[in-house]
């Protein structure tokens, strides 16, 4: 319910949560800042040159500021009364992404469009935030069993099973898994998520002994896939092939030490022996260059933007909102901890970018969208009533 109000569009710029702009615009500065550095060599231009990474990041960063204001003008009701048909069109969108995709590592999850390619996969996480919250937050609803989750969970993985098995993009479809994190915090039991992990732990103890012939693994993973958690496991020593990216991950993170090498000085770094450095191994730069105090500060940045984004989704006024807050925050969550699992080690290489630091111009969109609109619907709790 709204209060009237000529006032109202002044009100929401003043309940818009500044803090969180500004740890999202610090995060989004140190990861341009250390794109260039993973990038770097000593005959590399501006760190505004279209020739370098980070002057195309600049271009997304600088976009993307322009898309967050365009949405903070946006009618919050937007999203409730339309979030149905955004769905919609982005299962679509998902559906037909193959037959104009070009095939990038086996994946078909990216489009061209003229001089850049955006992967439409990235922004489904938020429409698909936005329809299993107005989905959950319908009058009477209520989780009382399993099979309240019912159509919940299909809005959750129809979108993802389609970016598994039609684009073959594994790594951007297990993020969707981060909303049952979000069915957690709105009453599902927490016997459904503990058996959710000892599921999982029964799949890693089955791999580690090889139980399972491999024969039957060969049909639910690929060999990459299979490999990848071999290494992880301990099962397979492969420095030089499917482990070499965590070896050298660790390798320079480690030779980081405390304070680190010094910006521009990482050696790692300028002989190009990590991987997708300035991409999913981002955080291997940081360790390298800033060492540990420069990783904890970044942890601690992200660790800071969650608890905020949960504090922002307990002060909601209605379960529309205060659900999306809870996705976002989930999914800011499962990216962040899988991505630094994975550069450490610790996890499977499943391909998932640091969200506002790694290099791409499709997820710093499609996090700025998310972000943006969970503070668009902040900015409105003002003019309603409890």
């Amino acid at each position: 319910m709204y209060q009237g109000s000529t006032n109202t569009r002044n009100s929401i710029w003043q309940g818009i949560d500044w803090f969180t702009i500004a740890l999202f615009l610090i995060i989004s500065l140190i990861g341009w800042v250390n794109i260039y550095g993973a990038c770097y060599t000593f005959e590399q231009s501006s760190i505004f040159s279209f020739s370098n990474p980070a002057g195309k990041q600049f271009v997304w960063i600088m976009s993307a500021l322009v898309l967050g204001f365009v949405i903070l003008l946006i009618d919050e009701k937007v999203y409730d009364v339309l979030g149905y048909i955004f769905y919609a069109i982005v299962i679509v969108v998902l559906l037909v992404t193959p037959f104009l995709a070009h095939d990038v590592k086996g994946s078909l999850s990216w489009i061209s469009l003229g001089p850049i390619s955006l992967q439409p996969a990235e922004f489904a996480k938020c429409f698909t935030a936005i329809a299993i919250a107005k989905y959950m937050s319908r009058y009477g609803y209520e989780v009382r069993s399993w099979r309240d989750l019912v159509v919940p969970a299909m809005l959750m993985a129809v979108p993802m099973l389609i970016i598994m098995v039609w684009q073959r993009e594994t790594g951007t479809a297990l993020v969707f898994a981060a909303f049952i994190l979000v069915f957690y915090t709105q009453g599902m039991s927490g016997k459904i998520l503990g058996y959710g992990f000892l599921a999982v732990a029964v799949v890693v103890l089955v791999l580690k002994l090889q139980i399972i012939p491999d024969e039957w693994l060969s049909k639910v993973f690929q060999p990459h896939q299979k490999a990848r958690i071999e290494v992880v496991l301990g099962i397979r020593e492969d420095p030089m092939g499917y482990g070499y990216n965590v070896a050298q991950s660790l390798i320079a993170i480690g030779s980081g030490r405390f304070l680190g090498k010094g910006y521009l000085q990482g050696t790692q770094t300028k002989l190009s022996f990590v991987p997708e450095q300035h991409t999913d191994f981002i955080f291997c730069t940081v360790g390298e260059e800033w060492g540990f105090v420069g990783t904890f500060i970044v942890i601690a940045l992200y660790v800071t933007l969650i608890i905020r984004i949960l504090m922002l989704a307990q002060r909601q006024r209605d379960t529309f909102s205060q659900i999306y807050a809870y996705s976002v925050a989930c999914i800011l969550l499962v990216h962040f901890t899988i991505n630094i699992g994975m550069v450490l080690g610790l996890l499977p290489v499943i391909g998932i970018p640091l969200p506002f630091f790694s290099y791409g111009g499709s997820q710093f969109w499609g996090f700025t969208i998310l972000l943006f609109i969970l503070l668009r619907l902040d900015g409105s709790r003002v003019n309603k009533l409890y």
